[in-house]
This record gives C-alpha cells, sequence and structure tokens, in this order.
C-alpha cells in the first residue's frame, strides 16, 4: 500500500463525503426551506400573489438590499456545510446576486424583488443536490 493512498483522487472528493445522517440533512434542509418561504413567500396579497420579508427588508433606502442579500447568504453557508458541490453553490451566490443587483435598481428592482425568490430557489438547488 502507497503512503498516499488515503489521499483523494481529486481535490473534491472529499467534499462529496455525506455529512451527518440523512436525517440530519433532511432536518437541515427543512429548516432551510421554513427560513426560504419565511423571506420569500410568507404574506399572502389579494389575488393569491405571495411576498415575503425579504421584499420588504429591500424596500428600506440604501441599505435594504444589502441586508437582505446577507440574510440570504445563511442558506449559502448552511450549503457549504452540508457540502454541496462547487457547482451547486455558485449558482446559488449567482441567484443572491442577481437579487442584490438588480434589486437596487429603485422601483423595478423592488418588482423584481418581490417576483425573483432566490432563496426558495436556492433551498430547491440544495434539495435536488440531496434528493429530498
Amino acid at each position: 500500500m502507497t503512503p498516499y493512498a488515503d489521499i483523494p483522487a481529486d481535490r473534491f472528493a472529499a467534499r462529496r463525503r455525506s455529512v451527518g445522517s440523512g436525517p440530519e440533512v433532511a432536518r437541515r434542509l427543512a429548516r432551510l426551506s421554513r427560513l426560504a418561504r419565511l423571506l420569500d413567500s410568507s404574506i399572502r396579497l389579494p389575488g393569491g400573489f405571495r411576498i415575503g420579508l425579504d421584499g420588504l427588508i429591500g424596500l428600506i433606502p440604501g441599505v435594504g438590499d444589502l441586508i437582505a442579500a446577507a440574510i440570504s447568504c445563511w442558506i449559502i453557508l448552511e450549503g457549504l456545510a452540508l457540502r454541496a458541490s462547487p457547482g451547486v453553490i455558485l449558482r446559488m451566490s449567482a441567484n443572491v446576486l442577481i437579487e442584490l443587483l438588480v434589486g437596487s435598481i429603485p422601483i423595478l428592482g423592488d418588482l423584481f424583488d418581490f417576483a425573483f425568490k432566490a432563496n426558495e430557489r436556492n433551498v430547491r438547488l440544495l434539495e435536488r443536490h440531496f434528493g429530498a
């Protein structure tokens, strides 16, 4: 046996190893799903349209979109802790960045924030990645 037999063949092999047990991953994904729902679709408007706290926080002039993006980064950090693949983390980061950049445009950006729902998109990416 060679002295390097326990070193992975590629640098991402260690990240692909499962974190915790299946129930632990499911529990964390359920918690992230509740957070995403609170941020993106917790308030029902007439006509069936749903908005969340993310869009409302984004209405704060100057810093609202930065605060909302910082909260959204929690889901990305959880994805990192769960050892999601780099591709999934990159797509999640792009979703938050798009919401931040477009959301910073006055009025139209606020409407975009209410419709884009980056947090729910990110949780769906994680659920698809982990097969939940």
